[in-house]
């Protein structure tokens, strides 16, 4: 599976951007889908998941309520909508795929990864 990630960008605020992820490769529906991001100095941190057939999500208590993952697996195509965005969440964004079969919320459980998408938010 390869990963391209995009729809980063620089917002104020209290903004709003949608970062997606398009895969290639047959078995995308098959894989656990899920978002991290890194800042400058910080390890890397998990955002949020969806299961292989967007059943169940799962996000960090920093972004619940704000951010929403998605997936059209008919458009091989994972996505993240991010409102009331912070200035906390400047980052660069990065899109992974997992075949766990549970919740995986660390960077080692994942396979596969995109290039990441720089998200800047200014105060």
């Amino acid at each position: 599976v390869q990963l391209q990630a995009s729809g980063g960008g620089l917002v104020q605020a209290g903004g709003s951007l949608r970062l997606s992820c398009a895969a290639s490769g047959r078995t995308f529906s098959s894989y656990g889908m899920g978002w991290f991001r890194q800042a400058p100095g910080k390890e890397r941190e998990f955002v949020a998941l969806i299961s292989w057939n967007g059943g169940s999500t799962y996000y960090a208590d920093s972004v619940k309520g704000r951010f929403t993952i998605s997936r059209g697996n008919a458009k091989n195509t994972v996505y993240l909508q991010m409102n009331s965005l912070e200035p906390e969440d400047t980052a660069v964004y990065y899109c992974a795929a997992t075949g766990f079969s549970v919740y995986a919320l660390k960077a080692y459980e994942y396979d596969y990864w995109g290039q990441g998408t720089q998200v800047t938010v200014s105060s």
